[in-house]
């Protein structure tokens, strides 16, 4: 069975929104404003690139990355890898034609049979709605979190507010960094 990942910058009070500035949140950009840069810190995100064999995104992240992320070098280990997104209305003419190959997904049916497959672990970037149904569903393996020092407010949160049993979790990595930022890995508890 493959491990599905998924890795996000989060406010303390949980936000995920617009992290890199995206236009249309009031605190976009908030991972860059206000916090000083630390480059141990993101260690991780090259080690994501380096482990994973397959990313997974919901349409709404896979249309923002697209335009950007495969002309980027610090994303150039993601282009030859295979992507799946997660869209009950992307069509094959919407996916984007420099980026390798991409499979849409219709379904989280679709996506459990994703990870019964053949292969290694699967990254999943942003994709907040997509996070929260696979994280009910109990689709989710492990999270990568870089938890910011900020209190957002209102946002997108990467967790849902569904009332369910309690999911335990294991810290398996962690580190705390100069300008606040925590590095908190965990694995899910089955």
């Amino acid at each position: 069975m493959r491990t599905l990942i998924s890795t996000a910058f989060i406010s303390l009070d949980g936000v995920v929104e617009a992290p890199g500035g995206e236009p249309g949140y009031r605190n976009a950009g908030w991972t860059f404003k206000d916090i000083a840069f630390v480059p141990e810190a993101f260690e991780i995100k090259g080690r994501e690139q380096q482990e994973a064999t397959a990313m997974l995104l919901g349409r709404t992240s896979y249309e923002a990355f697209s335009q950007v992320w495969p002309d980027m070098a610090e994303f150039a280990d993601y282009k030859p890898m295979p992507k799946y997104v997660v869209s009950t209305t992307l069509t094959e003419n919407d996916l984007v034609r420099n980026w390798g190959e991409t499979t849409i997904l219709r379904s989280l049916d679709e996506v459990a049979a994703l990870k019964e497959a053949e292969g290694g672990p699967i990254i999943m970037h942003g994709s907040a709605s997509l996070n929260r149904a696979l994280s009910d569903a109990g689709l989710i393996d492990r999270y990568h979190l870089l938890v910011f020092p900020l209190l957002l407010g209102a946002g997108k949160r990467l967790f849902s507010t569904t009332d369910k049993d309690a999911q335990n979790l294991r810290l398996v990595e962690h580190e705390a960094y100069s300008n606040g930022l925590q590095k908190n890995v965990f694995d899910v508890v089955r």
